[in-house]
């Protein structure tokens, strides 16, 4: 109820901060649900990729940290966030998002790269997809990545790629996990191509 509730609020907001938002091959998001993995380049992006793939509803991995605070922790928990600790993450990393996937719940946004500092995959989307059946959904952000940016009302663009089913009987051996990572990397690549070539990532 909670994110029904929430989700025509954080759309007015971006919509009144910048009004630009756009969303591109939309029609390939398959039916069901699904991981939309993404580089992470700024801290609105869960937010726009929520509204982009909307009304799909989604669990978002948040650092655990964001949880000692009382308003955020109430709103992040009725919004599918769930705690992760990044130095120690624990089985329920994995466990919670494999069971809202294999329950039909909701959809998963994940950042494999953890940081907007680093361009190295972590371990867990590769596990999640296969232990769920579900596909990965590549998606990538262009656009502003200052506040300052955003409020000059620049164009904020979503594009999604198409989906990437990760065999359930594939051994996650380290030759097969970096395999997949390269095949996720270089959709993103793509789809910054195919976007916008000109757009390069600056971590600020």
């Amino acid at each position: 109820m909670f994110y029904h509730i929430i989700r025509p609020i954080a759309r007015f907001i971006v919509w009144l901060l910048n009004g630009h938002l756009h969303v591109n091959h939309k029609e390939r998001i398959p039916d069901g649900n699904y991981i939309l993995a993404a580089p992470h380049r700024t801290w609105w992006e869960p937010i726009l990729f929520a509204l982009a793939a909307s009304p799909k509803e989604f669990m978002f991995m948040t650092k655990i940290e964001l949880f000692k605070y009382p308003v955020l922790n109430f709103i992040l928990k009725h919004a599918h966030a769930f705690p992760v600790d990044r130095k120690n993450p624990g089985p329920s990393a994995l466990k919670t998002p494999i069971k809202g996937l294999k329950n039909g719940n909701y959809s998963l946004i994940i950042f494999p790269s953890g940081t907007r500092h680093s361009a190295e995959l972590k371990g867990g989307t590769i596990a999640i997809a296969k232990l769920s059946g579900k596909p990965i959904v590549p998606v990538v952000y262009q656009g502003p990545l200052t506040f300052t940016g955003l409020l000059k009302r620049k164009p904020l663009e979503v594009c999604f790629g198409n989906p990437i089913q990760v065999d359930r009987k594939i051994k996650l051996t380290h030759e097969n996990e970096a395999m997949l990572d390269n095949q996720l990397k270089e959709a993103w690549n793509k789809i910054d191509q195919e976007q916008n070539p000109n757009f390069h990532y600056q971590p600020k």
